[in-house]
């Protein structure tokens, strides 16, 4: 089969729909049609008719919910918090919140009209170049793959603050688990994902209720706090000793960078698209409750955060790794509340098993995704009689070995590159998917298709999506500012943080030099093809909520 960019020319012009009569209402089978000359298309819907469908409305509700509420939240906050100040923290969660929405919904709009495994990776073989499909695919599926030993040994670190047992114990169990889960039904992981979603929303509320009653005196010392954390030690923080305004800026832009990490996983909505229940309906319906869960979970949280602690406690930077670095934790202590840093610590155990079960479920689709495209070893293509691509699960899984490197008195230094490493990738990440999206946009002008077409258009467009592109950009290239300050120079740091930008460039320029891949044209994009298929397959209508249902806000 020849690339894209080699047969451009035989593209949408080719596309021909036989008449073929809708499916039943019960019947969630795609109805394949014949697509002439572009075989691939046929191929890729296929795929979507042979994909076991486990993924529910909740299931992909809650993961879209799950993916806002992790580690990021209940740890990083206290270093965070320290760097920034409780101003500088809210300002940068919320911009880095804001952005994220508008990667939601680009990516909600092509993945319900091209709902396939892989999600963003596949989009960019149809609607930029192979090349990008390539690069992105492996990048995404590297940073995925290394964030699996990092959260193990998180949990191992985690699980310290009960047991002294060797980590490699913890990674072994808890690393096994994880790719047992994935070996299953799809239906497995959305229902594990279903359940710790639920952990964390009660934990995010039980920890609000607690900040609200700490502000107001109402813990065991009486004494209420009010805002007086905000006046002293101030809303902002001079950042590595840095005077004067310049130093609270700086302060403040080191947590915009590093708030990246807590929303890496808001855009996973997608990338079992194959596998989702009514994708048309049950994606783009996640994507649009992303902004009010950011508002209500994060932007709530980070604000009772800098009511509760000073940026100026040492607790905040002494420890990594358990719930003694967590805000929440530290407030309770000083509180005289004895209980919930173990409440808190067992919860982000759940969290950081969670991140990886994402992460997993993730790397595994996009790897499956490039085999299905020809860009890795056609033999990830297999899959178990669970429809789950288990030669995939196994060797991304297989770096879960990583996990026992860390396992000296360095494990925490070493923690903390992995997640630079990823959080950099995560940039490279939705900085991709804005560009396939504008791509797409704008291919559906150049053939005169109107959005109102698309089974769901995403608001603001394409305004967010170029805001987006830019920001993330300059947040990339930024991104290690911080070890050019006198004084903080770390070659570990700087190559964390700027290792993606050599990686993608290398993997795009490499192999569109190899198979001599050219752009899809604006014009050749087999945009219309999709929306016939779409058409033709109509998602079941989905009865109104009754009764108790109504009131349910989470996933109805």
């Amino acid at each position: 089969m020849r690339q894209h960019g080699s047969d451009a020319e035989r593209r949408e012009s080719d596309l021909t729909i036989d008449a073929a009569p809708p499916p039943a209402a019960d019947d969630e089978t795609p109805v394949l049609c014949d697509f002439g000359q572009d075989v691939k298309v046929h191929r890729a819907f296929e795929e979507v008719a042979r994909a076991k469908r486990g993924l529910k409305q909740r299931h992909i509700q809650m993961i879209a919910l799950a993916g806002t509420i992790g580690t990021g939240l209940f740890l990083a906050t206290g270093r965070a918090l320290a760097n920034g100040g409780p101003l500088g923290l809210v300002l940068s969660y919320g911009i880095v919140g804001m952005l994220m929405c508008a990667v939601v919904v680009s990516i909600a709009e092509l993945s319900a009209l091209v709902p396939l495994s892989g999600g963003i990776v596949r989009h960019a073989e149809w609607f930029v170049d192979p090349a990008l499909a390539f690069a992105q695919g492996w990048n995404s599926t590297y940073a995925n793959a290394i964030l699996l030993p990092a959260e193990m040994v998180a949990c191992a670190v985690i699980i310290d603050y009960w047991t002294h047992i060797n980590h490699a114990v913890w990674v072994t169990v808890l690393g096994g688990l994880l790719i047992l889960s994935n070996m299953l039904l799809i239906g497995v992981y959305g229902e594990l994902e279903f359940i710790f979603a639920m952990l964390k929303i009660a934990l995010i509320i039980g920890v609000n209720l607690m900040s609200i009653c700490i502000t107001a005196g109402a813990g065991p010392h009486g004494e209420p706090i009010g805002f007086r954390f905000w006046r002293r030690p101030g809303p902002f923080v001079q950042y590595a000793g840095i005077p004067g305004s310049w130093g609270q800026f700086v302060g403040f832009w080191r947590v915009l960078v590093s708030a990246a990490y807590a929303f890496s996983n808001v855009e996973n909505i997608s990338v079992a698209g194959a596998e989702t229940q009514n994708p048309r309906r049950n994606i783009p319906r996640a994507a649009k409750r992303v902004f009010w869960r950011i508002m209500v979970f994060y932007m709530l949280t980070v604000f009772c955060i800098g009511l509760i602690v000073s940026s100026a406690d040492p607790a905040l930077t002494a420890r990594s790794g358990d719930a003694g670095a967590s805000p929440f934790a530290i407030a309770a202590t000083n509180a005289g509340i004895k209980a919930v840093p173990s409440i808190i610590n067992a919860v982000v155990v759940t969290s950081a098993w969670s991140a990886a079960n994402s992460a997993m479920l993730v790397g595994t689709r996009t790897l499956y995704g490039l085999s299905l495209e020809g860009h890795a070893p056609k033999v990830f293509k297999r899959t178990n009689r669970f429809g789950t691509p288990w030669l995939s699960v196994t060797a991304v899984g297989s770096l879960m070995v990583l996990g026992y490197l860390t396992l000296s008195s360095a494990a925490s230094v070493v923690f903390d590159w992995m997640q630079a490493l990823v959080s950099a990738a995560s940039f490279v990440h939705w900085i991709n998917i804005e560009i396939v999206y504008l791509r797409f946009y704008y291919g559906c002008k150049a053939q005169g298709i109107s959005r109102d077409e698309l089974p769901w258009k995403g608001p603001l467009q394409p305004y967010a999506a170029w805001v987006a592109l830019v920001s993330f950009t300059i947040l990339l290239i930024t991104g290690g500012f911080f070890v050019f300050i006198d004084g903080h120079w770390s070659a570990q740091s700087f190559v964390s943080s700027y290792f993606n930008i050599p990686l993608i460039l290398v993997l795009y320029f490499g192999y569109k030099h190899w198979r001599r891949t050219t752009l899809v044209s604006l014009h050749d994009m087999p945009i219309r093809g999709f929306l016939d298929v779409a058409s033709r397959n109509p998602e079941p209508v989905e009865p109104p909520a009754k009764g108790w249902a109504r009131l349910n806000i989470l996933w109805a």
